[in-house]
């Protein structure tokens, strides 16, 4: 795809009307990236109960920093529904049609999947973080269902704890519509400005919780996940905004303006040198910084340098890789349950061989579950219209 193809003017596009663009190409690495972020996050929860806790140094301090993986879904997600359904026709109603046939039906699979155990730790287990969902169980399972979850702040992680950040993307694609008409008024240069109060909002939020400590001074790097407002900044979905933004505004200049493809290895190399420095400083850098945001322009830059599609990103393209990615969002709300079941179930076998199948297992169901419900589901319930792009 060439600058041309991107800084072409709205009018010579096919409208959309809530549904995805025709004329322009799929960004097929930034699936594949989707699926590497998806990993990130299930390497965090397998170092968190012990499955995959050893190991040398590096590998300990990157596992434990995984919940960044989501930082970078919130970013890409921003940037991804820019490029693909960026027009002035846009219907928001068939676009929120179109988000709920993509995020739904896996969702809800993953709230049967889990509520065996959900309602057994609520009655029986007295988990610190369901003790909200316990008290209120009826709140609790109506709010999930709904995706409205991650506005109570010690009740983000009922059920299906994975879930909070789906409660959160629910409340992006609602703005959306609205967002997009306010970044198409700004100019390339007050995009670039935007990011950087983005990036600062977010720096803000997080430095205010660490020097005022509402939670207690000792709790600043707690991993206790029963404290409000940790929870508030880790969790809501408004505290959350920024980042989405900001993959929204990297969007609109991925779209608008002329860029070098040569620019786009220095833009990987200079984000992945970011995260790479803060996987080296962990236990010093306070947690809330990486986990509120903090990361967002260095996964913006990783996003646009990958979007420009230079030569050696074929790599990524590969179309076992691009299966993954696509199966990425089943494996991110399916792995805690199937890796957990698998894992305790083979208590006579090797560790490495427990962690092994534990994780073949998530991704077996993981593209299961996008070849036989995912995919069928969207097909069926998005909005009815000519095909073009393949929907984020």
């Amino acid at each position: 795809m060439n600058v041309a193809d991107r800084s072409a003017p709205y009018s010579s596009r096919v409208p959309s009307y809530g549904v995805p663009l025709g004329p322009r190409s799929q960004l097929k690495a930034l699936t594949t990236l989707r699926f590497f972020a998806a990993l990130h996050v299930v390497l965090f929860h397998m170092w968190v109960t012990g499955e995959l806790a050893v190991g040398p140094w590096w590998y300990q301090n990157f596992a434990s920093i995984g919940y960044a993986g989501v930082n970078c879904f919130f970013v890409l997600s921003g940037f991804i529904l820019v490029y693909t359904y960026t027009d002035p026709l846009l219907d928001a109603p068939r676009f929120w049609q179109a988000r709920l046939a993509r995020i739904y039906p896996a969702y809800a699979l993953s709230l049967v999947i889990s509520a065996p155990f959900f309602f057994h730790a609520v009655r029986y287990l007295h988990i610190p973080f369901y003790s909200w969902s316990s008290h209120h169980l009826f709140s609790a399972c109506m709010l999930t269902v709904l995706l409205l979850q991650a506005w109570i702040p010690q009740g983000a992680l009922t059920w299906n704890s994975v879930c909070w950040s789906l409660s959160v993307e629910a409340f992006f694609y609602l703005l959306f519509p609205a967002l997009l008409v306010w970044c198409r008024r700004r100019s390339p240069a007050h995009l670039l400005a935007w990011i950087t109060a983005c990036a600062l909002l977010s720096l803000g939020l997080s430095l205010f919780y660490i020097v005022v400590h509402p939670d207690g001074a000792d709790k600043v790097n707690s991993a206790e996940t029963t404290l409000l407002w940790k929870n508030v900044l880790s969790f809501n979905p408004v505290a959350r905004l920024p980042e989405f933004l900001t993959g929204m505004l990297a969007g609109q200049i991925f779209l608008r303006v002329k860029v070098s493809g040569a620019l786009a290895l220095p833009l990987v190399l200079g984000g992945s040198l970011v995260v790479a420095t803060l996987t080296v400083l962990v236990g010093t850098v306070p947690t809330p910084l990486i986990s509120a945001g903090f990361l967002s322009p260095a996964f913006a830059a990783i996003i646009f340098g990958i979007a420009l599609r230079p030569q050696w990103v074929s790599v990524l393209e590969a179309n076992w890789l691009l299966l993954l990615g696509e199966a990425s969002y089943s494996l991110y709300l399916l792995h805690s349950v199937v890796i957990t079941r698998v894992y305790d179930g083979l208590t006579s076998s090797p560790q490495w061989l427990r962690v092994v199948l534990a994780l073949a297992a998530a991704i077996a169901a993981a593209l299961l579950c996008f070849l036989f419900l995912e995919k069928p589901a969207r097909n069926l319930l998005r909005p009815k219209a000519r095909q073009g792009v393949a929907a984020r």
